[in-house]
Formats: C-alpha cells, sequence, structure tokens
C-alpha cells in the first residue's frame, strides 16, 4: 500500500484488553467472530463460608415488588440520535410488545411518534417509572425473532453502525412499507348476543347473522352478503346497531403480478454422482446431521459438479424437514440457476433486483410462513426469515458483490458464519478459486476442506495460449482483437461452435481527449474521466451518473477532432461484427441487462444456438454451463492487475481462471485465449496453468510481509466533505484520536493515512481515507470504537466519516 504513510510509530508492546467480550470477536482467519458467550451465573452450591452482614443492606419485599412492576423497552432507531433508550412499556401493550416490533415513541421534542426497533425488553426499577412511554406498536407480530435480533446486535457492534440501520437492511423497505397490501374489515357477531335479539332482526340481516355465526370465523362484508344471498346494506345496517365488531387487518392484495419464473431452455440431465461428489455430500450431509455449527470449504475445478451437490445436500435438509439458504453473486442469479433449483424442489422462492416491491415482499412472507424450502439470492438473501434453517450454502464465495457497498458496509460470508454457528447448522462455501481468507480458514483449522480437482465426466480443463500484446507480431494489424484470437474464432465458427469473449470495461470508449491542447473531458463531481457511449452518443461519469451530449469539440480550445481512447464492450462489439460480419454476435453489460427478462432472454437464445459469440463484462464469467463453448477469450487480463490494491492479483487470478472454466464442458473440448501485457504475472501464469495452489503459496508470501488479510486485520475509514483542506483536518483528528486510543489500550496496531485514496473525489465530495492494521479483528475494532466513541463533526461543514471494516475495496 504505497500510496498510505504510516501515521506514527509501531508499537511493540501486546494487546492488553480488559473488555471481555472483545476475546469473544472470533479468529482472525476468516474474520468470522462467533457471538459473545454468555455470562456463566455464579455457583450459589459453593461451599465457602459467608459472612452475615451486621446490617441488613437488601431493601425489604415491598419495596422490591414495587421496583420489579416496571417494564423496560429498549428501542433503537435507524437516525441519529440512535439510541439504544429505555421506554416503559404501558399495561396495555405488556402483552402485545416483544424483541423485533416496531414501534412508535416520543423522541426528543418531536410531535409525532417516532419509528423505532425493540430490541429487548427488560425489568426496571420504581425509579425508572419516570420514562416516557412507548406510544403505539406498528406490527402485529415482530419482523425478526430472537435469533435475528441478536444477529443485528452482532452485526452493529462488529462493523460499528447504528442497530436502527441494520434492522432496516434485514428487513427489506417493501415489507416495511406494506407494498402490496391493503387493509381488511373483517367482522364477527358482538358479544352476548341472544337468539331473542336476532329473531327481532329483519329476514335478510336475520339470514346475515345466522350465517356469520355458523361458519365461526371472522368474515368480509362481500363474503357474507354472497354466502347470505344478500346485498351489503344488511351488513351495514347490523354494523350501525352495534350487533357486529368490525376488526381491520393489512392482508397482501390478491392482485400482485407475479412474473413467470422460467429456466433458460436447459434440459435437465442426470449421471451418477463422481466419487469426489459422493465424498463433497457424504461430509456435508455428516455435517448436516451433527446438530453444531461447522464450516466447509469445497474447493471444486469450474465444470466439477459443486451445484448437484448443493442440490443433494438440500434434499437431506428438506427431508427432516428443513429448509437451506443459498446465497449467490447478484449477477449469477440466472435462469439457469433457478432453473435447476425449481426442477428439484417444490419451494423455491428467488430474490433478485429485478423484482418490484410487492414482489418482493410477497415473497418474504411466504419465506417467514415457512411455506418456502430454498431461498436463492444475493447477499441480502442471508436475512432471509426461514423458521427452519438447517443450511446456508454460498456458491462462487470469493466473489466481491457480497461485501456491500454502503451502510452498514457488511460481508454476507461472515453474517452467515455467525447465523450459522449461532443455530447450530453448517455453512458451505463452493469455489473454483476460493478467497485467501477462505483457504487460509481450511489450513489453520477453523474450517473443513473438501476437495473436487476433476470435472464431471473427466474432462479436461482446457487449454490456455497466452498472447503478449508487447509483440507487434501477435497484436496483428490492431483493434482489441489479437491476430491468434480472430484466427480460433474463425475457426469456432466454422466448427459450428460458440465463442465467448470478456473485456471488463463498459461502453465504447474510456476517454475523450483533445489531440491539440491535451484536455481530457471529465466529471466536475469526481474529477475521473468520462465514459463515451454510442448508444445514445453520451458521455457518463461511471461513479455518479453524470452524463451530457458527447462533445463534438474540445471544450476548451475548440478544436473538433476529439480523440476516443480506451476500450470498452461497445467498441468490441462493433470490432466484432466488422470482423465476424457472419457470425450473430450479443452483448451482455449493465447497459444491455436494464430491462427485466433481458439476462433470460440473451442466455436463452445462446443455448438455442441463436448467438454464435455473446461477449460482455464480469457478468459472463461466472455460473454458466454452456456445452457447445469451444473458446473463450480475454480481452485484456490486466484490467484490475495494477490497482493500488493488495487484491489486485487475486482478483485478476480468479477473473481468468472463473471465465476460463465456462468452456470445454461439452464433449468437444475447449480452449482459452488470454491477451495481456504481462504474460509473465505470476497470477496470470497461475492461471493459465488452473494452478491454485502455486497461486495461493506465492501470494501468501507477498501478503506476509505486510500481514495483509488473512494474516492480519485490516479496517478502513473514509472520510468525505466539500472543502478539501477541511476534510482533511477533519482526518487529521481522527488519526489523532485513533492513536490516542491505540496508545491508551498499549495496542499493536498500524495506521497508515490519512491520504487521497486512487479516486480522490466522487459526487462532489473530496476524499480521504486512512487504513488500520493488526493481527487480530478484535484489536482494531477496539481502537476505533474507543478513539471515534464520542467524535462529532460540526453538521454545518457537511463532513462525514464512515468505517469499513474488512474492506475489499481500497479504491
Amino acid at each position: 500500500m504505497g500510496y498510505l504513510a504510516p501515521a506514527g510509530k509501531k508499537r511493540s508492546s501486546h494487546v492488553m484488553l480488559s473488555d471481555s467480550s472483545l476475546s469473544n470477536l472470533g479468529d482472525p482467519t476468516l474474520n468470522f467472530p462467533p457471538f459473545a458467550a454468555a455470562p456463566v451465573p455464579a455457583d450459589s452450591s459453593s461451599s465457602e463460608p459467608t459472612q452475615n452482614e451486621l446490617f441488613e443492606t437488601d431493601p425489604p419485599p415491598w419495596e422490591l415488588t414495587v421496583g420489579e412492576d416496571v417494564q423496560l423497552a429498549s428501542i433503537v432507531f435507524a437516525r441519529s440520535p440512535h439510541g439504544p433508550y429505555d421506554y416503559r412499556i404501558p399495561d396495555d401493550l405488556l402483552d402485545v410488545l416483544r424483541p423485533g416490533m416496531r414501534v412508535g415513541v416520543p423522541l426528543g421534542h418531536r410531535k409525532k411518534p417516532t419509528p423505532g426497533w425493540c430490541v429487548s425488553i427488560k425489568t426496571g426499577n420504581a425509579a425508572q417509572k419516570k420514562l416516557r412511554d412507548v406510544s403505539e406498536v406498528i406490527d402485529d407480530e415482530p419482523l425478526c425473532d430472537a435469533a435475528l435480533v441478536r444477529l443485528v446486535m452482532f452485526i452493529a457492534h462488529y462493523y460499528q453502525v447504528p442497530a436502527g440501520q441494520v434492522f432496516d437492511t434485514l428487513i427489506p423497505a417493501s415489507v416495511r412499507d406494506n407494498a402490496g397490501t391493503r387493509k381488511t374489515t373483517y367482522f364477527r357477531p358482538a358479544p352476548g348476543l341472544t337468539e331473542e335479539q336476532i329473531a327481532k332482526l329483519p329476514s335478510k340481516q336475520q339470514s346475515a347473522m345466522r350465517f356469520l355465526i355458523a361458519q365461526d370465523r371472522p368474515m368480509t362484508a362481500a363474503e357474507i352478503a354472497i354466502m347470505a344471498e344478500c346485498t351489503e346494506d344488511p351488513i351495514r345496517r347490523l354494523r350501525k346497531k352495534e350487533l357486529l365488531v368490525p376488526e381491520v387487518r393489512r392482508e397482501l392484495s390478491q392482485n400482485i403480478r407475479i412474473r413467470a419464473q422460467a429456466n433458460d431452455g436447459e434440459t435437465r440431465k442426470t449421471h451418477d454422482l463422481t466419487a469426489q461428489q459422493e465424498n463433497a455430500l457424504s461430509r456435508i450431509n455428516s455435517a448436516v446431521d451433527s446438530g453444531r455449527g461447522r464450516t466447509l470449504l469445497l474447493h471444486g475445478v469450474t465444470g466439477s459438479g459443486k451445484t448437484e451437490v448443493y442440490i443433494q445436500a438440500i434434499e437431506h435438509v428438506v427431508k427432516q424437514a428443513g429448509s437451506a439458504i443459498v446465497l449467490v453473486p447478484e449477477i449469477s442469479l440466472t435462469p439457469q440457476t433457478r432453473g435447476r433449483f425449481e426442477d428439484r424442489f417444490q419451494n423455491v422462492a428467488v430474490l433478485h433486483s429485478q423484482m418490484s416491491a410487492s414482489e418482493r415482499h410477497f415473497h418474504w412472507q411466504r419465506i417467514r410462513r415457512g411455506e418456502v424450502q430454498v431461498v436463492i439470492g444475493p447477499r441480502s438473501a442471508v436475512f432471509a426469515p426461514l423458521p427452519n434453517l438447517g443450511l446456508i450454502v454460498i456458491d462462487e464465495e470469493h466473489d466481491t458483490s457480497f461485501k456491500q457497498d454502503k451502510q452498514p458496509r457488511y460481508h454476507a460470508r461472515k453474517v452467515a458464519h455467525a447465523r450459522a454457528m449461532a443455530l447450530g447448522i453448517p455453512l458451505v462455501l463452493g469455489s473454483a478459486t476460493p478467497s485467501m481468507e477462505a483457504w487460509h480458514a481450511t489450513q489453520t483449522g477453523h474450517a473443513e476442506l473438501v476437495t473436487m480437482s476433476e470435472r464431471v465426466g473427466n474432462r479436461p480443463m482446457p487449454d490456455v495460449q497466452l498472447v503478449d500484446l508487447r509483440v507487434k507480431e501477435e497484436r496483428g494489424k490492431g483493434g482489441a482483437i489479437s491476430r491468434p484470437l480472430h484466427a480460433a474464432v474463425l475457426e469456432t465458427l466454422k466448427e459450428k461452435g460458440q465463442a465467448i469473449l470478456l473485456l471488463n470495461r463498459r461502453g465504447y470508449a474510456t476517454t475523450i481527449q483533445c489531440p491539440a491542447c491535451g484536455t481530457v473531458c471529465a466529471c466536475p463531481d469526481c474529477d475521473m474521466p468520462l465514459t463515451h457511449h454510442r448508444d445514445g452518443g453520451k458521455a457518463m461519469c461511471h461513479y455518479c451518473d453524470y452524463t451530457i451530449p458527447t462533445p463534438p469539440w474540445c471544450p476548451a480550445c475548440r478544436f473538433d477532432g476529439m480523440r476516443y481512447g480506451g476500450l470498452g464492450t461497445q467498441r468490441l462489439e462493433m470490432e466484432a461484427k466488422a470482423r465476424f460480419p457472419d457470425a450473430r454476435i450479443a452483448r451482455m453489460d449493465s447497459d444491455t441487462m436494464k430491462r427485466a427478462g433481458s439476462h433470460q432472454r440473451v442466455l436463452s437464445e445462446f443455448r438455442a444456438g441463436e448467438i454464435d459469440v455473446l461477449l460482455g463484462t464480469q457478468m459472463i464469467a461466472k455460473g454458466l454451463d454452456f456445452p457447445n463453448v469451444l473458446l473463450v477469450g480475454v480481452i485484456n487480463a490486466d484490467s484490475a492487475l495494477h490497482f493500488p490494491d493488495f487484491r489486485a492479483a487475486e482478483r485478476t487470478f480468479q477473473l481468468v481462471t472463473q471465465v476460463a472454466g465456462r468452456t470445454g464442458r461439452g464433449d468437444r473440448g475447449g480452449r482459452v485465449i488470454v491477451q495481456t501485457f504481462t504474460p509473465e504475472h505470476p497470477a496470470i501464469q497461475a492461471a493459465a496453468r488452473h494452478d491454485y495452489l502455486k497461486f495461493v503459496e506465492d501470494e501468501m508470501v507477498n501478503r506476509k510481509k505486510f500481514n495483509y488479510p488473512p494474516l492480519g486485520s485490516v479496517a478502513r475509514i473514509i472520510i468525505r466533505g466539500p472543502l478539501e483542506d477541511k476534510t482533511e483536518s477533519v482526518a487529521d483528528a481522527i488519526v489523532d484520536r485513533l492513536e490516542k486510543a491505540r496508545d491508551l489500550l498499549k495496542a499493536e496496531v498500524r495506521i497508515l493515512g490519512p491520504a487521497p485514496p486512487p479516486i480522490v473525489k466522487i459526487s462532489g465530495k473530496y476524499r480521504f481515507h486512512l487504513l488500520l492494521q493488526a493481527t487480530e479483528a478484535a484489536v482494531v475494532g477496539e481502537v476505533i470504537r474507543r478513539g471515534l466513541a464520542d467524535f462529532k463533526v460540526d453538521p454545518k461543514e457537511e463532513i462525514e466519516f464512515l468505517v469499513d471494516i474488512d474492506p475489499v475495496n481500497l479504491m
């Protein structure tokens, strides 16, 4: 991390922390802290003699009675002030309010009750009768059970965010807003109603009343009218006479439009499990049957049949009346993944970003009622309220999309581990290129390694050819497609095969520059070059979405020959269509996949052979299984290799290995061509040989030099504000406080910075960041917690800071 200088001298003293809760925050390997252990009660049967007090020190019994009859609710809020604050529970809510419910309470001088979350209920003393009362209970029943409330408090503590914000993340906005619901009034007979009263009613009212009594359940006016063969007028008259008691319920509308779910046309293929699949399944089933929390890393090469192992393990759980969560990267939520699970299970809920609010609420209620066997979704699905959860699977566990990039910045892998260990169920991590953290955990005994090193059907791994773009003869006549790749695509098309081309940059050109004066068109709010998008003739900032028409001339010198540099997927698409005019070509990136169902349409056409060449960003690199893909081309393997981030090599190895695994899955074999300016780099060499173990060995040596994860723990603090000098002064103040906290705790923590990050300005805010490093996550967390406990910034300066524990992005 050469761009961050140490803020102070490194302390040689060892950590001496008195807070016992910190010792329970777990090992530094996976950074998977379990919940703190419950306090052990004192042994009342001790034989040690006790000395009687000369005077009674305990209050008399009648005072105890007075004190213990005050019930208090601890409430947290999503907005400042965040709490927790104690409120007295009025008598009429004592039997209603439970932890995990939303409440309305008086807060400060606000006139309306402020919504908050109840996290605990406890007994108070007589003095606490003066506390303010809970005004209302918003929910009919808890939205979070006790285990999820405990999970919220863990996330709030570890990631240092207000618990109220975690609740709002855990419970979707569609659920909190009751999306797709309406209020429905039900009626039941008034208590004490006699036969004499009914006999005096008009015939229609009599008929309606007798029918309602006979049904012995609340009914709507429409239901009563239909069954009693009358209009709703007699029911309204009964209500006026107070012979019917109304009850208002909020229910999901029957008119919610649930979009049809379909796979991509894949036909179900069955085969006997390989010996390695049998072993993996046996290990997972054994963990399920053990009844205790265990973590298993399923390291299976691409095409080894990991998905089939997941499915059969979940079938084992379902047979025991359990349910499972399967987390996949958002981009991998393809019709193929969904289709495979829906083909094997009766009740599957698939959560994804293209759902409407009412759809999301509908599925969430099904999940909570226990009507769902398997939940499939991105990182937020880790919070799915399954009542009988028996297994959590994280497929492609190395993917960075499992880390949330806004508050609360949780990692789904860590949260899944905490939830699994608390419930005593297994967590299965699957990947062909496991994260360094997960691999290190297996080497230190914190996770179990299950290896699947062979492809199904003993198919060979594809051959990988490296093309050195520094050699003119290799590059060809120019453009993005080198001479060897061009020849390979032609040969693939001749053989009636299909090809995948990966370029992890969207747009047409990544820079717009004037060759006369050198001016680069940049975003005024981010100081980043605008990307030219040929579709619509626009220039966009990919960080804040600032968009303008592509300038026809230089805004500085008015020269009308602007140069478009860099390469994006739009430009690659145009070149591919020009070089292969007879091929059917499709592009998959975030620009073309905006409409609902667009993924399904393109992938269905690709499977059906209606598309010959599929090109796109990393969304085509993982999870796709198409037997007719004979060629994969990586246009530029160096796109992320030289970022100022200690994980740059790991990400490059993972991306190249994953996209290479998309070929060679059928009987015709496959090949991979990787274009690079640094073919000698260890990460690219290891990816070309499909040698994960060699890559890990070399990379661990690099990480050990600076104790980077997984050998240590890292936290990042980002400070941003509209004025650069004031933002920097706040960053300096934060460092001073952290250094004092470190010295007070005698903690061995390395503080780097503050310094501007590689991206200095985003959305009009200047940015500074600093890193904290230590061998244990608990130490880093406590230094930040102590140092910033009461640190506040003047709201008028509009400067904010946020804490990112275990960051995956240092840009």
